[in-house]
């Protein structure tokens, strides 16, 4: 398949880009050189040839899926000015309705 200018200009308005004249024939030349090159690899015979996804092969890349002792409530609570019950004591933000919002 051979891109000529005018598939060059079409595809260009429809992706609204502008050009200027002197560039098409660059653009031209690129894109047919493209095109070539996937032809050229659409032709290889990849029969039983495993897929690659990626350059580096990874096996099972995620850690073993343990319960383990979480840190101590205590130890946490300790550094906090306010706590009842186990949980965090803040300020209240919002005011039970009363005044406006």
């Amino acid at each position: 398949m051979t891109i000529s200018e005018d598939t060059v200009r079409q595809v260009a308005k429809l992706a609204k880009l502008e050009f200027e004249e002197e560039d098409i024939h660059s653009f031209t030349n690129d894109l047919d050189g493209i095109v070539e090159m996937v032809e050229k690899l659409d032709s290889l015979d990849t029969e039983g040839i495993e897929p690659t996804y990626h350059g580096i092969a990874h096996k099972n890349i995620w850690r073993e899926d343990k319960a383990v002792k979480g840190a101590d409530r205590d130890e946490l609570f300790s550094n906090l000015k306010n706590h009842k019950d186990g949980y965090i004591e803040v300020p209240a933000m919002l005011d039970n309705g009363e005044g406006e919002a």
